[in-house]
C-alpha cells in the first residue's frame, strides 16, 4: 500500500493537516504561554516597585514631619512656655501618629540611644526615621493600650513554618526622631512613630495606588500585605468574605527566600486560600536587619481560565475543522486517482510488450485526464518511434553527453543559487541572533543589579568605604540594560513601537525636561525654553519622550563645561510642529556630521551604543516626521524636529 500513488499522496495532504498543523498549534500554545507567565512576573515586579517606593516615601515623609516641628518656631514658643507636652500630644494628634515625646541625651525607659540608631542619629544632629520592632512592653511604656492594639492572634496556617507561638505581640513601627536645641541650647530629641499592626488604611492605600481599576482583568483582584517576620499585620487578602487574614502566616519556602536569603520571591504563590502571581521583598529595620516583608499580587485564576479557554477553543476548532475538511478531501481525492490508477495499468501492459494499450481517458476531464490522453499520444509516437531505435541508435550516445553538459551546467548555477540563499538566510538570523542574545544579557543583568541591591542594603553603614565601587557596578549595570534595550529596538523595531495617539509636543518636551533634571543640574547646564506650540501630532508619546530625552542628553555630554541648553516646539507654517534641541557645546566636525545616523556609530567610545540617534531617526519617520542637525566646531549643535499634523478623517 505504501508504495500506490493514492496512498502518498494522501499521506502526503493529510500529514500537514493532522500532524504537523497539531505540532505547531502546540508549539505556538506553549511559548505563548511562557511569554505570558513573564509577562505576569514583570507586571508584579512593577506593582512591587510601586509599594516599596510608596513605603520608603512614607517613612522618609514620617522623619520629615517631626524635623519640621522639632524645628518650628510654635515648638520653640512651648518649650519657653513650659507648655511642651499639651503642643506636642496636638501634633501627635495632626500627625497622626500613636507616639510623640521629647526626651534627653540619655533618651528614656527602654529607649536608650545607644540602641536604637534611629534616637543616636537624632542626637548627632540629623533626623532619622526607619522601620523598627518594639516589644509588647515597649509599646505600652510609649503609649497605654498600643501593645492591645498590636497584638495579633495566629492562625494555624498550612505550609508554615511550625511554631508554638499563640500570638504576635511584637509591633511594627515607623521610627522617627528629630534633634532639639533647647534655648539654652542643650540638645534633645523628639521622637515620634506611627503603629502599622492592624493599620488597614496604610495597606489599603497600596492596594488602590498599585491595582487601579480596571487594571486587572475582570475576576482578578490586587492583594497587598505588610509581614513581621512570617506573620500577616496588616493586609487588605480575606481569609472570609468580610474577615481579613490578619495573623495567617507565609508559606517556609517563601520565608527561606526572602527572610533567611534577603532575596525577591517573584512566582505564583498559594496565598490562604488560592494562587496569586506574587512577589515578596524583605523589610529591613534601622539596624539593618531583615524584619519582615512587604508583599503584592493579584489573583492567577482568571489568567489559568483564560489559557484553557483559549487551547479548549483552538483544539475544536482545528477538529471541527478536521472533521469537515478530511471527508471532502478525500471524495475529490478519489476522482482525481482514478485517471492516475488508469495510467499506473497502462503503464504496465506497455512495460510487459503491449505496445497497443491506450488510457482511452477523454480530454475534458481535468487536468490529469488530459495528461492520460498526452500519455495515448506519447504511446503512439513511442510505438512509432520504436521501429526508428535502430537509425537512432548511433546518435544516441553523442546526444547523451550533450544533455550531461547540460545538466552539469545546470548543477553548477543550482549550487551557486543556493549558496546565495544561504548566505541571506545567515545575514536574516543575525537580527534574530542579536535579538536573542539581547534577551539573554537582561537575565544575568537583572540578578547583578538585585544582589548588588541586597549587598548595599545588607551592608548598611558598612558600604560607604566601597560606596563609589557600588556607584560604578550601578553605572555599568544602567549602561548595559541601555544597550540591550537598544539592540532589541534596533534588531525588532516593530515589537517596541508604542500606540500612536495625539498628543502635544510642547508638553512632552516640557516632561523631558523634568525626566533629565538630574543629568542637567549635575552638569551646571542654564536651561532655556520657547514651547509656544498648541497643536497636536499623531505619534506614541512614550517614542517621542525617547527621542527627545536621547537629544538633551546627547547635548548636556557635550557641554562637559557648563553651557546653555535651549529648547523650543513652534507651529510650523504650512501645518505641523517644528521642534529644537540647541547647545552651545564642542559642536560636531563635518566629517561626522554625516554619520551620526548610522547604527553603531559613536564617538563616545565605551560610553555609547551608537543606536541612540539611529533609532530616534526610524521612530520619527515611522511618525511621517523627520530629524535634521545643523552644527559648527566649537559653536555648539541644532537638532531639528518636524512632525506632520494628524490627517484628518
Amino acid at each position: 500500500m505504501l508504495r500506490s500513488v493514492r496512498v502518498r499522496l494522501l499521506v502526503i495532504a493529510l500529514l500537514p493537516m493532522l500532524v504537523l498543523l497539531p505540532l505547531l498549534l502546540g508549539g505556538t500554545m506553549w511559548r505563548w504561554s511562557d511569554k505570558v507567565d513573564g509577562l505576569l512576573v514583570s507586571k508584579v515586579t512593577g506593582d512591587l516597585t510601586i509599594a516599596d517606593q510608596y513605603l520608603a516615601r512614607l517613612v522618609d515623609t514620617s522623619g520629615e514631619q517631626l524635623d519640621a516641628v522639632a524645628q518650628s518656631v510654635r515648638f520653640r514658643t512651648a518649650l519657653a512656655s513650659g507648655q511642651a507636652q499639651e503642643f506636642l500630644e496636638q501634633e501627635r494628634l495632626r500627625l497622626g501618629l500613636d507616639f510623640l515625646y521629647l526626651a534627653g541625651p540619655e533618651g528614656r525607659a527602654g529607649f536608650d540611644p545607644a540602641d536604637w540608631p534611629v534616637l543616636r542619629r537624632a542626637l548627632d544632629g540629623q533626623w532619622h526615621s526607619a522601620v523598627d520592632i518594639f516589644a509588647a512592653p515597649q509599646l505600652d511604656a510609649l503609649a497605654p493600650g498600643l501593645a492591645a492594639r498590636a497584638a495579633i492572634p495566629l492562625v494555624p496556617t498550612e505550609a508554615a513554618v511550625p511554631t508554638d507561638r499563640t500570638a504576635e505581640t511584637r509591633g511594627m513601627v515607623i521610627h522617627s526622631a528629630a534633634p532639639v536645641t533647647l534655648p539654652d541650647g542643650q540638645l534633645r530629641l523628639l521622637a515620634g512613630g506611627k503603629l502599622l499592626n492592624r493599620n488597614l488604611d496604610f495597606i489599603d492605600t497600596i492596594n488602590a495606588l498599585v491595582y487601579r481599576e480596571q487594571g486587572l482583568p475582570e475576576g482578578s483582584q490586587g492583594t497587598a500585605t505588610l509581614f513581621l517576620e512570617d506573620v500577616r499585620i496588616s493586609t487588605n487578602v480575606r481569609l472570609f468574605e468580610n474577615v481579613r487574614a490578619l495573623g495567617t502566616r507565609v508559606s517556609a519556602a517563601v520565608r527561606a527566600q526572602v527572610l533567611g536569603q534577603g532575596q525577591i520571591w517573584l512566582d505564583r504563590a498559594f496565598v490562604v486560600n488560592d494562587w496569586y502571581i506574587s512577589a515578596y521583598e524583605p523589610i529591613l529595620d534601622s539596624r539593618g536587619e531583615r524584619v519582615g516583608m512587604l508583599y503584592v499580587g493579584f489573583l492567577e485564576t482568571p489568567f489559568r481560565q483564560a489559557r484553557q479557554e483559549l487551547v479548549l477553543s483552538l483544539t475544536a476548532a482545528f477538529l471541527l475543522i478536521a472533521a469537515l475538511s478530511v471527508p471532502i478531501f478525500l471524495r475529490w481525492a478519489g476522482r482525481i486517482f482514478r485517471p492516475l490508477e488508469a495510467m499506473t495499468r497502462t503503464i504496465a501492459r506497455v512495460e510487459q510488450g503491449d505496445l497497443t494499450a491506450r488510457n482511452a481517458q477523454p480530454r475534458d476531464g481535468g487536468e490529469i485526464a488530459q495528461v492520460a490522453a498526452h500519455l495515448d499520444d506519447l504511446l503512439d509516437q513511442l510505438q512509432e518511434r520504436d521501429r526508428q531505435l535502430r537509425h537512432w541508435g548511433e546518435s544516441l550516445e553523442a546526444k547523451v553527453e550533450e544533455r550531461t553538459r547540460d545538466l552539469r551546467e545546470a548543477n553548477r548555477r543550482l549550487e551557486q543559487t543556493t549558496e546565495r540563499l544561504v548566505i541571506s538566510e545567515k545575514l536574516a538570523a543575525v537580527g534574530e541572533i542579536t535579538a536573542s542574545v539581547a534577551h539573554e544579557i537582561n537575565n544575568p543583568v537583572a540578578v547583578i543589579q538585585g544582589n548588588l541591591d541586597v549587598a548595599r542594603m545588607t551592608l548598611g553603614e558598612h558600604a560607604k568605604p566601597v560606596e563609589e565601587e557600588f556607584r560604578l557596578i550601578d553605572d555599568q549595570v544602567y549602561r548595559i540594560g541601555v544597550i540591550v534595550s537598544k539592540l532589541l529596538q534596533f534588531a525588532r523595531p516593530e515589537e517596541y513601537s508604542g500606540a500612536s495617539a495625539l498628543i502635544s509636543p510642547a508638553k512632552v518636551m516640557a516632561d523631558c525636561l523634568v525626566l533629565t533634571r538630574h543629568q542637567i543640574e549635575q552638569a551646571m547646564v542654564e536651561v532655556e525654553t520657547d514651547l509656544p506650540s498648541q497643536r497636536q501630532v499623531r505619534m506614541s508619546r512614550t517614542e517621542l519622550q525617547q527621542v527627545l530625552v536621547n537629544l538633551i542628553r546627547n547635548a548636556v555630554q557635550a557641554m562637559p563645561g557648563g553651557g546653555t541648553l535651549r529648547l523650543e516646539a513652534r507651529d510650523a507654517e504650512g501645518g505641523g510642529v517644528l521642534m529644537a534641541v540647541e547647545d552651545s557645546g564642542t559642536g560636531i566636525p563635518k566629517d561626522v556630521l554625516g554619520r551620526i545616523f548610522d547604527p553603531f556609530f559613536t564617538t563616545k567610545q565605551a560610553r555609547g551604543t551608537g543606536l541612540g540617534l539611529s533609532i530616534s531617526q526610524q521612530l520619527l519617520s515611522r511618525a511621517g516626521g523627520q530629524i535634521t542637525v545643523r552644527s559648527e566646531p566649537g559653536q555648539g549643535s541644532r537638532f531639528e524636529i518636524f512632525l506632520p499634523e494628524p490627517e484628518q478623517g
